[in-house]
C-alpha cells in the first residue's frame, strides 16, 4: 500500500480528494488536513510515501511547504490556477491536477505515483493451471478419491462404468456416462472401444486387434478406433 497525505484548506475538496484516495485499492489515507501547519505537524510524528497537496492556501501555501520539506515524500499537486504548473515542476512534483479534476484524472495521477515507487507495472499471464491429478467418484454411497495415474482402464457397463485400479483386485463401480469420463481424463487415456478407455501408459503389449493390459486382461479394438490408436503407436514405435 502507498500511504498518502491529504491537504487542502476546502472541506469539499478535501472530502472529494479523500474520496477518490479511497477509491484507488493500493493507496491508503493516512491523514487529512485543512492547512499546511497542520500538515507539518502530522510529519513530525509520522510518514507517509506521498502527498496530495493544494497550492493556493492561507498562512502557509503548498508550495512553499513542499520547499520547506528536508526529506519531501513524492508530491501531485491541486489547485485552481493553472500558472502555478511550472513552478510545480520545478520542485519535481510527480503530477499536476488542475481544479476541477475527476476521477480518471486522479487515478491518472495515481498510476504515475505507484510507478515512480514500484516500478513499471507488468501485466503477467495467469499461471497455467495443472491438470488434476485425482478425480472424485461416487459408489455405493460413498464417494471416494482415486489418483487417475493408478487408473488402468475404464470398463462400460450400461449405465455404470467400471474403473479398474492399479493393485485394486475390484473395480469402482460408478453411474456415470463413458462421454463424460473420457472429457474428464488426461491425454495419455485413449478410448480403444465402445465400452473401454484404457491407460496409455499401462499397455504391456499389443497383439493383432486386442491391448493386453496383464496376464489376465485382453480388450478388443473397435473397429472405428483403429486408426486413431495406429497412429499412436505409430508415433511411439522404435525400429523398421
Amino acid at each position: 500500500m502507498i500511504r498518502v497525505l491529504a491537504i487542502d484548506d476546502e472541506p469539499l475538496a478535501l472530502r472529494q480528494l479523500a474520496a477518490y484516495i479511497g477509491k484507488v485499492p493500493y493507496l491508503e489515507l493516512a491523514a487529512q488536513c485543512q492547512s499546511a501547519i497542520e500538515a507539518r505537524d502530522f510529519l513530525e510524528h509520522d510518514t507517509v510515501d506521498a502527498i496530495f497537496c493544494d497550492i493556493n492556501m492561507p498562512d502557509l501555501n503548498g508550495m512553499d511547504f513542499v520547499k520547506s520539506l528536508t526529506f519531501a515524500p513524492l508530491i501531485v499537486f491541486t489547485t485552481a490556477y493553472a500558472e502555478y504548473a511550472v513552478e510545480g515542476f520545478k520542485v519535481a512534483a510527480v503530477d499536476y491536477l488542475l481544479k476541477p479534476f475527476g476521477l480518471q484524472d486522479f487515478q491518472r495521477a495515481a498510476q504515475r505515483l505507484r510507478e515512480r515507487i514500484e516500478g513499471p507495472q507488468v501485466e503477467r499471464a495467469p499461471a497455467a493451471t495443472p491438470p488434476p491429478s485425482t478425480l472424485f467418484l461416487k459408489t455405493e454411497y460413498r464417494i471416494v478419491k482415486v489418483n487417475i495415474d493408478d487408473i488402468r482402464y475404464v470398463e462400460a457397463m450400461s449405465e455404470y462404468l467400471k474403473v479398474h485400479l492399479e493393485g485394486e483386485p475390484r473395480p469402482i463401480v460408478t453411474l456415470l456416462s463413458m462421454k463424460k469420463m473420457e472429457e474428464r481424463l488426461p491425454d495419455y487415456f485413449m478410448r480403444i472401444h465402445r465400452s473401454y478407455i484404457i491407460n496409455l501408459t499401462k499397455i504391456q503389449e499389443v497383439n493383432k486387434n486386442r491391448i493386453i493390459m496383464d496376464a489376465d486382461t485382453y480388450l478388443p479394438i473397435g473397429d472405428i478406433y483403429k486408426e486413431a490408436f495406429q497412429r499412436y503407436l505409430d508415433s511411439n514405435f522404435l525400429g523398421k
